[in-house]
């Protein structure tokens, strides 16, 4: 199978490239190049090809002469240059995040593959909730999160055209995926979660939004890309949206007690209302909190596991969560520190605790 992916280096899209060059699978890698390549090729049947080019910036033409090069010299000289071979098979996407984005796409690929696959999110599903249990028909709706709102466009878009020509796309909706590189957690900074860990191992405390009973899914890459590859080239998931989720729901409190375990440290957690954070930051936790991760979420993955009989999701959050704290801690690239936020954080428990001083004394 040849697949194209844009992007191919982030949390979800590594594991998949590594998983497709585990099953042998011919991988087209189309990025600029302004990160280095971590898919290690060795000992993996499929074949790897890079091609340089930024997919935002230039033409259509451009882009399409440079895919179809790549083709042609893939099937090596002599090979039948049929229409087939300068098809792919898959075309994954995993930079999409406007309707301008996806109608490009679709200008490019809608004559060049078998099977375009989106990158949607489930932060797309109904804000608030109108039951607990999300299923692919959960009505798509987030006043809260213009990240979520474009995502739900390109969905859009991209059923128009497979009802007026038969665009062959399939959504893919993920939820919270990590990896060994990233922590997962609600509230962190612009760089990212390290800042969380080092107050932990500091012994300060951190801030978890509300009262961290809301439940929410978590779900590792590796569980992410065998569901993803199931849904490659089958053609039940043609004109078809299936959320890609573990199946483990965990309380916000026991994520951090598992992260803190992990780290050998006690948690000293500062609970604080998600509208509090919202309206006393910079950080757009209107959209990641009260649009997204301050919700108890419940996947039902009834229609991934028809689509991919025998999947299973098989790494517990507790299981995963050492795993990546340890790698985390022996590798200081994941380190980076981000004192602004750390400032914040110390500025929001101190007011916090002010106000209820404040309150007890005039009781």
């Amino acid at each position: 199978m040849k697949v194209l992916f844009i992007g191919g280096t982030g949390v979800i899209s590594t594991a998949i490239s590594k998983r497709v060059l585990e099953l042998g699978w011919d991988l087209f890698l189309l990025n600029r190049g302004s990160r280095n390549t971590i898919i290690d090729t060795t000992g993996k049947p499929g074949k790897l090809v890079e091609i340089a080019c930024d997919i935002r910036s230039e033409s259509e033409e451009a882009i399409t002469a440079k895919l179809k090069a790549a083709l042609a010299a893939a099937a090596g000289p002599g090979q039948n240059c049929s229409i087939q071979n300068l098809r792919f098979d898959v075309v994954a996407d995993f930079i999409v995040f406007t309707q301008e984005h996806i109608e490009k796409d679709y200008r490019i690929f809608r004559d060049l593959c078998d099977q375009y696959i989106f990158i949607s999110s489930a932060s797309a599903y109904q804000k608030p909730l109108s039951s607990y249990l999300i299923t692919e028909s959960t009505p798509l709706a987030n006043p809260y999160w213009e990240y979520s709102r474009n995502k739900i466009a390109c969905e859009e878009f991209l059923t128009g055209k497979y009802r007026e020509n038969g665009f062959p796309f399939t959504v893919v909706r993920p939820s919270h995926t990590y990896d060994e590189r990233y922590i997962p957690l609600g509230v962190h900074g612009k760089n990212g979660s390290w800042q969380v860990v080092k107050r932990m191992l500091d012994g300060k405390p951190v801030i978890i939004h509300g009262d961290g009973t809301s439940l929410w899914t978590m779900t590792h890459n590796s569980d992410f890309a065998r569901a993803f590859t199931g849904l490659m080239g089958n053609i039940h998931a043609i004109g078809e949206a299936v959320h890609i989720t573990s199946d483990e729901s965990v309380s916000w409190n026991q994520a951090f007690h598992a992260i803190a375990a992990a780290l050998k440290v006690p948690l000293k957690a500062a609970y604080v209302s998600s509208l509090f954070l919202a309206q006393c930051s910079h950080y757009d936790f209107t959209g990641s909190l009260i649009g997204d991760k301050a919700n108890s979420v419940v996947f039902d993955t009834t229609k991934l596991k028809r689509l991919v009989p025998g999947f299973c999701a098989q790494v517990r959050f507790d299981q995963g969560i050492k795993e990546t704290i340890a790698h985390v801690l022996s590798h200081p690239e994941c380190q980076q520190e981000d004192p602004e936020f750390d400032a914040w954080c110390d500025r929001v428990i101190a007011a916090q605790e002010k106000a209820l001083q404040e309150v007890r004394r005039n009781q």
